[in-house]
């Protein structure tokens, strides 16, 4: 029997690890498709030439200063919100948890148009390089007081409540559209015009600096989700349960929520506020791998980068030359997409 269980589990881990592989391909694909697809169409020897700096100045020029900005803020921000998505899922066992419904992406972006307007107003001879420091400093300030607001007001009888969590969220993004639109009203003409940009959650307006800002700091929290992999296992037991097995409860929380805000106001700041993302895939990571965190965190970081690079290429490509914000995209996928699992839930809640 034991011989049995355990060449089950290696078919189980081969199946998964397939998946994982499977997903890197789609998400390896995606992104050459993101650097050869556009206005100026690439072939392999033009991108070739583009990437290694031996082709048409023309070529490494939308490589390097276009297309290749644009992609690694993708990966960086389909990677964060996946990451927080499935981190938040998790611990607060609440398959609606997103960075963006309760919340926490509105905290990140006060934060963010606070250090727009309010550092022309205060400071407009800052040099740019600290500026560009400041923006996901003052992102993940506003995305911490978020968090920490969302987590003690939902929480009844040590549990955290569902309905609590959703209604918070609800009350926080409308104050925080209140408090962007003071900012708005006052920021000079550039502040605007930057804001205007920002606001609508794309890929194609960061340069070098903050791209890579972003993502640094999005693969530096992902090894601090990777090592909570077995604490979010255990939390699905509950956090009673989850404490009696061995877990340092309060030590998890904490480093799982740090790791969220700092990640997703790193890229709130970067790219705007870009929806869903952290709802969509952990679920579909759930679906395909199973639900040890130790498969799932993998498969929705490259399910996130996937969707992202995946609803760029769909905007770019379907009004091109235009180029929509990717906000748009990502919110016709995740709104219904959440209502589904809305109704769903509320299905099951009143059959239990």
């Amino acid at each position: 029997m034991a011989s049995v269980g355990l060449e089950l589990e290696r078919h189980g881990s081969r199946r998964q690890q397939l998946v994982v592989v499977g997903l890197g391909i789609l998400a390896l694909s995606l992104a050459l498709a993101e650097l050869a697809l556009g206005p100026v169409k690439m072939s392999s020897a033009q991108l070739w030439g583009g990437l290694t700096g031996s082709g048409d100045f023309l070529d490494i020029n939308i490589i390097w200063q276009i297309r290749l900005p644009r992609l690694t803020l993708g990966i960086a921000v389909g990677m964060a919100l996946a990451l927080a998505g499935t981190a938040l899922q998790g611990m607060l066992r609440n398959p609606l948890a997103d960075p963006g419904l309760i919340g926490i992406t509105a905290g990140a972006s006060i934060g963010a148009v606070s250090a727009i307007v309010l550092g022309r107003l205060i400071a407009p001879e800052l040099p740019v390089l600290l500026q560009t420091a400041l923006l996901p400093l003052a992102a993940f300030v506003g995305a911490t007081l978020v968090m920490a607001c969302v987590f003690t007001l939902s929480r009844r009888g040590g549990e955290t409540s569902v309905a609590m969590l959703i209604l918070i969220g609800i009350a926080i993004n409308t104050i925080a559209g209140a408090l962007i639109g003071v900012l708005v009203y006052v920021a000079d003409d550039q502040a605007l015009r930057d804001l205007t940009f920002w606001s609508m959650g794309g890929l194609g307006h960061a340069g070098w600096p903050v791209v890579i800002m972003a993502l640094g700091l999005a693969l530096a929290m992902a090894p601090l989700f990777w090592r909570q992999a077995r604490g979010l296992d255990l939390f699905q037991l509950g956090e009673r349960q989850a404490f009696h097995t061995g877990l340092n409860v309060e030590s998890s929380k904490r480093t799982l929520a740090f790791a969220a805000a700092l990640s997703v106001g790193a890229v709130t700041a970067a790219a705007g506020p870009i929806g869903f993302i952290g709802l969509v895939a952990p679920h579909l990571a759930r679906l395909l791998v199973g639900h040890a965190h130790r498969w799932v965190l993998p498969a929705s970081a490259l399910l996130g980068v996937s969707l992202v690079l995946a609803a760029d290429l769909a905007v770019r490509l379907a009004i091109a030359p235009q180029e929509p914000p990717i906000g748009i995209a990502t919110s016709l996928i995740g709104g219904p997409f959440f209502l589904w699992l809305l109704t769903r839930r509320l299905r099951s809640s009143s059959h239990a």
